[in-house]
């Protein structure tokens, strides 16, 4: 059985993406990149995007993750709270930790694609 049978399909895709929302935009770190969006299109296109990484039925003809992304001035930090805050939203739904492993691993690849902001510098550098 892929990830996306294992976590119960479009219905928990459904519900973790209205989760997610949620979360993203109660966390003041990463609020800011939510003001003034389509919201309805945007988890509509994260929908189809996690249906379809996940290995389920979905075609995802959105934006590649560099386009979509480009000026965002996402951060590394940023990521990495959105992966927690996504992990988080889905093991409370109740995928399995070894599934969790593996939709880490395969948000992980995108990072290259999503961080957006060049790294700060340190001071004193």
């Amino acid at each position: 059985m892929g990830v996306f049978e294992t976590i119960g399909g479009a219905p928990v895709v459904r519900a973790a993406v209205d989760e997610l929302y949620v979360r993203l935009r109660d966390d003041p770190a990463l609020a800011e990149h939510f003001v003034d969006l389509d919201m309805a299109r945007l988890k509509a296109h994260q929908r189809a995007f996690l249906a379809a990484a996940l290995g389920g039925p979905e075609v995802y003809s959105g934006s590649d993750m560099a386009l979509a992304h480009r000026g965002v001035r996402i951060t590394d930090h940023d990521f990495d709270a959105l992966v927690a805050h996504l992990v988080d939203t889905l093991a409370g739904l109740g995928a399995p930790t070894a599934v969790l492993a593996r939709i880490g691993a395969r948000l992980a690849a995108l990072r290259g694609d999503v961080v957006t902001a060049p790294p700060s510098t340190a001071l004193g550098a």
